[in-house]
C-alpha cells in the first residue's frame, strides 16, 4: 500500500558511498540514493569452557524467549549480567523456574546506571522474590551432559545447578560491514551523526543503538543511548532529513523498566554522575534519585514518584538547569506542582 519492498534474510556485508551501492552477502548488489542504517547491536561473547553445552542463550529473539520460559519452568536458571537485560529475565522467571541465580562482575546489580544506593535497595527486592545473587563472580565453565546444560561453574569454584543459562553482559554495535566504506565509524564501533541523523557521508543517515548523536541536553556532547524511544526519534529525524525536511534533535531521553509489577521511570542521560541524591524511602521502594555531575543534575530516578520523572523532562525540555542544591532541600513543590515552567 505505501509501495515498502521488505527484503528479508538478507544480509548486507558492504556499502559503496561512491559508486551509491549496497552488497549482500550472496553478491545481489542494490543502488541507493539515500541509506539509512539502524543495523542495532550484538550481544557481547562471554569467554568460557564447554562452548559446545546446548541451552545457553543470548536473548535476541521471540523464539529465544519462548525457548527459554519452556526450558526454565520449574528447572534452575541461571543469568549472567546485572543490568537492565539480565535483571528483567531475572524477574521475569522467578514465578515459572525452580531457582533463579544471578551473577555479576559488579558487587551490585544496576551500579552503572543507577548507582550503589538504588542497586542495593532493587538487590533486596530481587532477594525478597527468591532470587539469588552471586557477585563479584564470573563464569568458569558450563557443563552439559548428553549435549544440555547442567551445571555452571564460576570462577570462586561455586557449582550451580543450571539447565537454562541467559547470558545478558552488555552489546557492541554491529557496524564491522562498514569498515572500508568511508562511512566514519570510532574507536568504539559506533556512527557518529550529526543532530539531523546524518554521517559524514552526504546522503547517508544512521540511527538507533548503532550511533552516537549530539545531544541537547548535554550541551551537544555526541552520546549513545541504546533505547526504544531514542530509536524512533532518530527514525523519524533522519526520515524527515532523507525527504529534505532536516530538523533537530531534541527529545529528552526517558525510558522505563518494570520488575515484580513495579515500575522504574529515568530521564535524562546519567552517565558519568558522581553523586546520587535520593528523595523518599529507598527500602520502601518509594523514592526519586537525582544523578548530579558537579552541581547540576544530569538524569533522574523513580518509583512509585509518579509523575515527577516526566516533570523533570518536562524542566530538562525547556532547556532549564537543574542544580544540585535545588534537590538537596527535599522541597518538591517547584516540580509537583503544575504552571511551573
Amino acid at each position: 500500500m505505501h509501495d515498502i519492498e521488505v527484503l528479508l534474510e538478507k544480509e548486507v556485508v558492504s556499502v559503496d558511498v561512491k559508486t551509491h551501492t549496497v552488497t549482500f552477502r550472496d553478491g545481489f548488489k542494490m543502488e541507493y540514493r539515500k541509506l539509512f542504517i539502524a543495523t542495532g547491536s550484538r550481544p557481547k561473547p562471554l569467554s568460557y569452557k564447554g562452548k559446545d553445552v546446548g541451552n545457553v542463550f543470548h536473548l535476541r529473539t521471540p523464539e529465544d524467549a519462548n525457548s527459554i520460559v519452556t526450558l526454565a519452568s520449574s528447572k534452575n536458571a541461571v543469568i549472567i549480567g546485572t543490568s537492565f537485560i539480565g535483571m528483567e529475565v531475572a524477574a521475569a522467571l522467578t514465578d515459572k523456574a525452580h531457582s533463579v541465580s544471578v551473577i555479576g562482575i559488579e558487587a551490585v546489580p544496576f551500579r552503572k546506571a543507577l548507582g550503589e544506593k538504588v542497586g542495593k535497595a532493587l538487590m533486596k527486592l530481587f532477594e525478597a522474590n527468591r532470587v539469588k545473587f552471586y557477585m563479584l563472580n564470573e563464569v568458569w565453565e558450563m557443563r552439559g551432559h548428553n549435549g544440555q546444560l547442567k551445571e555452571v561453574v564460576l570462577k570462586s569454584g561455586k557449582v550451580l545447578r543450571a539447565d537454562v543459562c541467559v547470558i545478558g553482559i552488555g552489546s557492541s554495535p554491529a557496524t564491522a560491514f562498514l569498515k572500508q566504506s568511508g562511512v566514519h565509524i570510532d574507536s568504539k564501533g559506533f556512527i557518529p551523526v550529526n543532530k539531523t541523523m546524518q554521517t559524514n557521508i552526504d546522503g547517508v543517515f544512521a540511527g538507533g543503538d548503532v550511533v552516537t548523536f549530539p545531544l541537547a541536553l548535554r550541551s551537544n556532547k555526541k552520546v549513545n543511548i541504546p533505547h526504544w524511544q531514542m530509536a524512533h526519534v532518530h527514525g523519524r529525524l533522519a526520515a524527515l532529513g532523507i525527504m529534505g525536511k532536516a530538523s533537530d534533535i531534541k527529545t529528552v531521553p526517558y525510558f522505563w523498566t518494570a520488575m515484580f509489577g513495579k515500575s522504574i521511570r529515568y530521564a535524562g542521560y546519567g552517565d558519568g554522575f558522581d553523586d546520587v541524591v535520593i528523595q523518599g524511602d529507598l527500602d520502601e521502594l518509594k523514592f526519586v534519585a537525582f544523578y548530579t555531575k558537579s552541581e547540576e543534575v544530569v538524569a533522574v530516578a523513580s518509583m512509585n514518584y509518579d509523575p515527577i520523572v516526566s516533570r523533570v523532562a518536562e524542566v530538562f525540555g525547556s532547556g532549564k538547569t537543574i542544580r544540585k542544591r535545588d534537590v538537596e532541600t527535599g522541597d518538591m513543590s517547584w516540580l509537583i506542582v503544575k504552571g511551573s515552567q
